[in-house]
């Protein structure tokens, strides 16, 4: 399951090509080449480097013949190991359980997609969920402000398990914060590859803003660049009932409220929400009753009750939870592929649970001579055999039932049979 995100390793016979080479003494016939230690640098929030090897690396067999050409085997990318994957989704949950961290997570998977620009087709260029998010010329873009320390929580997670790729394990937490929290189970897919270097970011710019001139207008030129629709709009605005908004990095909320003043997590900020690490659809109701000055109502938030269209979503989500939860679910999803360049192609999935069997007609009732019985008076044993032989003698089984004429047939017979039966017993 490779993936295209490095340079391809050659394999050699004769003048073959390799994309690395370096001349030496003549190699034996089969030689395991190791790959150079490949590492790119982390900048923390302090600005302190921190060499980081590539993890998605592996051992290659190189087969020369003949000539001292030697090579170097470059590093070759694979997908996110599905068994690794599935620990992580552990650690990110015990993860959860001690630092209340669903809102920030949620927060770095987002910007790490949203990102994408449909009318780009070469990737990276077109941005989206590839893993840029963890360079710092993309954090420092302002509305990545704070996301530094998402990575500082997840990255031991990434360090223990070097097979998952940044990409899958940025939309990996952002999913299992929402399903931690009480949300939907998002039906995602995972196998996506990482962008190599800083100079594989986005520019500055393509994330929404939350006070713009035209919230309605701003929203729709942001998300219809992604390729999403006023219902995604809506649905995925609803994530707000989690988090809060921080003054000193959006701009945006009070420094701290009646709900966040004593936490849990560090406290402070201004909440969507009265209980903001419960995802269910309390940010539309609360938006469209504004009762509570310590909630905060951005102006994207209000253009959901204001403009025409995205109102019809609002409404439903405000009286409707299951109907937001099934819009949120598809919509997360979404979002959470856009831009990817899978490895398998088609991506797969972890989930535990099999699959839901294919639909099938209806399993034919089994024959039950009781069921015929009329009156007060109960079938004899030797009266349900001689039915059922008549049953069977059209044709029938007690797993099979019977063609429509035969049925209406043995009907017949059934009620003929069943009222001498109540005749005799009474």
């Amino acid at each position: 399951m490779a993936a295209n995100c490095l340079p391809p390793t050659a394999t050699l016979s004769g003048a073959a090509t390799t994309t690395t080479t370096h001349r030496r003494s003549p190699p034996s016939p089969a030689t395991t080449v190791s790959p150079s230690s490949v590492s790119f640098h982390f900048l923390s929030s302090s600005a302190s480097l921190k060499p980081l090897r590539l993890s998605h690396q592996r051992r290659l067999k190189v087969r020369v013949s003949g000539g001292d050409l030697g090579a170097v085997v470059v590093t070759k990318c694979v997908a996110s190991d599905p068994v690794q994957l599935k620990s992580a989704r552990e650690d990110i949950k015990e993860l959860l359980k001690t630092t209340f961290c669903h809102p920030i997570l949620v927060r770095l998977g987002w910007h790490d997609a949203g990102t994408y620009n449909k009318n780009i087709e070469e990737w990276p260029q077109r941005g989206g969920a590839n893993g840029s998010l963890r360079f710092d010329v993309e954090q420092k873009h302002a509305a990545n402000a704070g996301l530094v320390n998402a990575m500082k929580l997840l990255q031991p997670i990434k360090d223990k398990y070097a097979g998952v790729t940044y990409a899958d394990l940025f939309q990996l937490a952002s999913a299992t914060a929402i399903e931690e929290a009480g949300g939907p189970k998002i039906p995602m897919k995972y196998g996506r590859v990482d962008v190599t270097g800083p100079e594989q970011c986005p520019e500055e710019g393509r994330l929404p803003d939350a006070g713009p001139p035209s919230p309605a207008d701003h929203l729709r030129d942001v998300f219809y660049r992604m390729g999403l629709t006023d219902k995604d709009i809506v649905a995925l605005s609803g994530a707000h009932t989690l988090g809060r908004s921080r003054p000193e990095r959006s701009g945006w909320g009070k420094p701290e409220t009646k709900y966040t003043k004593d936490g849990p997590g560090a406290p402070g900020g201004q909440s969507w929400t009265v209980k903001w690490l419960r995802f269910d659809n309390s940010y539309f109701k609360d938006i469209k009753e504004k009762r509570d000055e310590d909630l905060l109502v951005l102006p994207t938030d209000a253009a959901l009750f204001e403009d025409p269209s995205f109102k019809v979503y609002a409404e439903k989500y405000a009286v409707d939870e299951k109907a937001f939860f099934d819009d949120y679910a598809e919509a997360h999803a979404k979002l959470s592929n856009l831009g990817a360049k899978f490895d398998p192609p088609e991506g797969f999935t972890i989930n535990d649970e099999p699959p839901p069997p294919p639909a099938a007609a209806a399993t034919p009732e089994k024959f039950v001579a009781a069921k015929y019985s009329s009156g007060k008076s109960e079938l004899s044993d030797s009266m349900k055999q001689k039915i059922r032989a008549e049953y069977e003698g059209f044709g029938g089984s007690p797993d099979k039932p019977l063609q429509t004429n035969y049925f209406l047939n043995i009907m017949i017979v059934i009620a003929v049979l069943a009222i001498v039966t109540s005749l005799l017993g009474n």
